[in-house]
């Protein structure tokens, strides 16, 4: 097996302890990751990462044995970081690349499968901006121009905090009755408003990733593998927030039509205590992987239409 896990840490597990230590949140996070051994992690808000020569980053590589790559700290103050297995992809380097539209910028990693040398796989670990609704459009057009590269080369596993909604078919959660909703701003960054004037959920990022050929690993597990939707689709966030419409589900993971028909299972585990997300894990079979960078099956096809929920 192979495992991916989209994890966003609230505030990187706070600051420092007064002695200068690791906080306690960050310290549990991490243990919760050595016993799962994911082969990739896609972090986000690893906010105080970057200080101390990159101190936090290198302490998970070594409780984790990993290697890390932190993105740069932009205006979010809350960058985003990836950490490979080497074992499992002995070759790995940052992808140069100007993040001109993100608040907070991803992390892109190029990787070779160590079953499939030959072949590449992009993997990127995002945080779309939270108050922008516009502003994620142009975040996740950005994703599609790296899905439009990676169909010719490769294979490509992204995922991370889409502070958006999925579109509502097939899952497992109700959509949000915005009449509802007393968090006014929440309103504003999380809606548009449809031609009748009512209020809608934020649904662009997963519309333009499917359309675009990725699949969502969770909807995917839930509809063909036949796992139980109330756990491959279960809510991520918001499980403390009613004044925002409650759990939601906006920590996802996609991949590419091949690489999709490899995913075994997803799990949404519970971090209550350390973080307000819970974490995401996909389960792939090895052999399942390996086939889909060597292209031996075709790819399943990309959503052509979706609806827009009500």
């Amino acid at each position: 097996m192979v495992k991916v896990i989209s994890l966003n840490l609230d505030r990187d597990g706070g600051a420092d302890t007064k002695d200068g230590g690791l906080p306690e949140r960050w310290l549990n996070a991490h243990a919760m990751l050595e016993e799962r051994r994911p082969d990739v992690l896609l972090r986000q808000e690893a906010t105080h990462s970057h200080l101390q020569d990159n101190r936090r980053i290198k302490a998970a590589e070594h409780l984790l044995g990993m290697k890390g790559y932190l993105s740069k700290n932009n205006v979010g103050n809350n960058p985003t970081a990836l950490f490979v297995r080497p074992e499992t992809f002995p070759v790995h380097e940052r992808v140069k690349y100007t993040a001109q539209f993100w608040r907070t910028p991803p992390t892109v990693v190029s990787a070779r499968f160590a079953d499939v040398p030959e072949a590449e796989l992009l993997l990127i670990s995002w945080h779309a901006g939270f108050n922008r609704p516009h502003g994620r459009k142009d975040e996740a057009d950005e994703v599609t121009a790296f899905i439009d590269k990676m169909a010719r080369r490769g294979g490509f596993i992204g995922g991370g905090d889409c502070n958006e909604y999925p579109l509502q078919d097939g899952e497992h959660l109700d959509p949000i009755d915005w009449t509802k909703v007393t968090d006014w701003a929440h309103l504003h960054h999380r809606t548009e408003i449809a031609p009748d004037g009512t209020r809608v959920s934020c649904t662009y990022l997963d519309r333009a990733l499917l359309t675009s050929g990725l699949h969502d690993a969770a909807r995917y597990a839930a509809h063909e593998r036949g796992q139980d939707r109330s756990l491959a689709l279960a809510a991520t966030a918001g499980h403390e927030k009613p004044e925002q419409g409650g759990p939601r589900r906006i920590d996802r993971v996609y991949n590419d039509g091949r690489i999709t028909r490899a995913v075994l299972a997803v799990n949404v585990l519970d971090t209550s205590g350390y973080t307000d997300h819970h974490a995401v894990e996909v389960v792939y079979s090895r052999r399942g992987l390996a086939e889909a960078l060597r292209r031996e099956h075709p790819a399943l096809p990309p959503i052509r239409a979706v609806r827009v929920p009500a």
